[in-house]
């Protein structure tokens, strides 16, 4: 069941025991990840750039909807911008329970799918009732010709606070954040009509109200302060950081051999 949304993958309730496995890390991996799974390791088509690794990490090629771990081989998965390009989401999700018992899936919403969509994206998503709801988007028609990606993903939130802000006060307009314990919940391509609007149909003010329902104006201003406090701590991480560097895999398989 999903416990919290967090602001993104570095504010997850993870401890210092825990053992976390990643799938689908691709060029950015989390530094705190154990063990990190790649299906594809020479193909960036479903992703930004060639695979990297920390010098501490394992690394493991297999596919997400069938890990080669024994259940409950880890505390915490985590699942970075990777289920919307799996073929059996429900194998996936299933994967990621049996493995782990706790752990984090982030994912474009409808909205962010329509503002930086990706040819490799199978599915869109919404969380709703804390259940990640799955509608394949060859089902949606035409609708996604033009790619904002680098605008909304790769220029924006580096160079605009309020647009950063508003991806902390707002993350759900742009992306799934569901950090979830004991299962998840989900549908694929419902046939309830009110699952199903949502992606069919123009959202109507009362179907916006209830995605993102109206808050005060004392929760407003919290959740503005508790942003920016996240914010500082991000760029304080950053200014500190001194982690060792990220490697590619011909330099792991090297470093491993030696």
């Amino acid at each position: 069941m999903k416990t919290r949304t967090p602001f993104d993958r570095h504010n997850l309730y993870i401890s210092r025991r825990d053992k976390v496995v990643e799938i689908g890390s691709g060029h950015d991996p989390m530094y705190r990840s154990d063990v990190i799974v790649e299906k594809y390791i020479n193909n960036n088509y479903h992703r930004c750039g060639d695979v990297k690794i920390y010098p501490h990490q394992q690394f493991v090629n297999a596919d997400g909807e069938q890990l080669p771990f024994i259940d409950s081989q880890f505390d915490y998965a985590i699942s970075n911008h990777v289920i919307e390009h799996a073929e059996h989401p429900d194998l996936f999700i299933r994967e990621l329970t049996r493995v782990a018992s706790r752990g984090y899936i982030e994912s474009p919403s409808l909205i962010g799918e329509y503002l930086f969509p990706k040819k490799s994206h199978k599915w869109v998503i919404l969380d709703i009732d804390g259940k990640l709801v799955f509608y394949e988007k060859a089902l949606l028609g035409e609708n996604y010709k033009h790619d904002y990606g680098g605008l909304f993903l790769n220029y924006l939130p580096y160079q605009s606070l309020p647009y950063k802000l508003l991806w902390y006060t707002e993350g759900a307009l742009m992306l799934n954040r569901y950090e979830w314990k004991d299962g998840i919940d989900f549908l694929i391509n419902p046939t309830d009509d009110f699952y199903r609007s949502f992606f069919t149909q123009p959202w109507s003010r009362e179907m916006a109200e209830y995605l993102f329902p109206p808050r005060s104006l004392s929760h407003e201003l919290k959740q503005t302060f508790v942003a920016i406090g996240h914010l500082i701590r991000g760029k304080m991480r950053q200014l500190s950081d001194k982690h060792n560097q990220l490697m590619t895999i011909e330099d792991y398989i090297k470093q491993a051999n030696t």
